[in-house]
């Protein structure tokens, strides 16, 4: 019984000593971690990563700030190689910042440099869908821009080259010197023929002396006659009103007129009238004296039984 029971201590005892061990392994290589740095993940696609290695320095502004934790081929078909940053928590990484390799020419020995970005901008915190840290872009060094620079530099002189090679080629050097030839020509008779080109020269600012005084004398001109035009429609304007005025009086005139000889129509067509009845009066007496005139026998002895009228007797 005695013996069981040491048995019994000496296992709960290995089993607390390790349970301690693995509590410490798991806070040294999670918890701590965790609680003093700040994982990033970085993917390289376009830069080489020899002298890489799992503890190299990781630095901002030549300050190291953390070490890599890891690497790995990334899954997909771009040969990307996924780097993991472990940065101090206290340092602030920017949204827009961006890792580059960085290598010592004489050791080989390289780091990962971050070029963190605006401090304007908020922090990068934020792990991308399907990441489990923070992503930070892939950057460019110095050499590699340089590098690059370089390159677009010597593809711009071959496209140059190119350009000189077609430009001096056997035809448009042919054409070139017929060009020069022509231009050796024509200055050769410039100069045979400089005075009639001065002569020429000297006629032209002639006929520009004599454009301005015509000019000049346009000019003025113009002023003489929009004063003359100002007179004559000053005149025309008086004329004009005169002959208004004469128009008006010659109106009420022919009104004053046609006034009177409607009255004298008027007392004419009146007296006509009168004139009228008058001599119907006259013409019904001539007829009854002419009537009384072809029977003699009718005034000597008065009217006979047949000329008597109803009623009326012989005395």
């Amino acid at each position: 019984m005695e013996t069981e029971g040491r048995y019994t201590l000496v296992g709960v005892l290995v089993l607390l000593v390790v349970a301690l061990m693995t509590l410490s392994i798991v806070w040294l290589t999670g918890a701590a971690d965790r609680i003093a740095y700040q994982s990033y993940t970085i993917y390289f696609k376009q830069q080489s990563l020899d002298g890489l290695a799992v503890g190299s320095p990781v630095k901002m502004r030549g300050i190291k700030v953390g070490v890599v934790a890891g690497y790995r081929f990334a899954q997909g078909g771009d040969e990307a190689v996924s780097v993991t940053a472990r940065i101090d928590e206290g340092v602030p990484v920017h949204t827009g910042a961006e890792a580059y390799i960085k290598r010592n020419l004489v050791t080989g020995i390289a780091t990962v440099e971050i070029d963190n970005g605006p401090s304007g901008s908020p922090l990068l915190a934020d792990a991308p869908r399907g990441e489990r840290y923070p992503v930070i872009a892939e950057g460019l060094s110095d050499i590699d821009k340089v590098a690059s620079a370089a390159s677009q530099l010597a593809v711009n002189g071959a496209e140059v080259l190119e350009k000189m090679n077609t430009l001096l080629s056997d035809e448009n050097q042919t054409a070139i010197k017929k060009t020069l030839a022509n231009l050796h020509e024509l200055s050769s008779h410039l100069a045979a023929n400089k005075q009639g080109i001065e002569a020429t020269l000297q006629g032209l600012r002639d006929a520009a002396d004599e454009f301005r005084l015509a000019g000049a004398s346009i000019n003025q001109a113009a002023v003489r006659a929009e004063g003359s035009m100002v007179s004559i429609g000053a005149k025309t304007d008086t004329a004009l009103n005169g002959a208004i005025a004469a128009m008006t009086q010659l109106q009420n005139d022919a009104t004053l007129i046609s006034d009177q000889f409607v009255q004298l129509a008027e007392t004419g067509t009146l007296e006509i009238t009168n004139i009228s009845r008058d001599v119907r009066t006259t013409a019904d007496a001539l007829t009854t004296a002419g009537q009384h005139l072809n029977n003699p026998r009718a005034i000597l002895f008065g009217p006979g039984e047949e000329q008597l009228g109803p009623g009326e007797k012989l005395p």
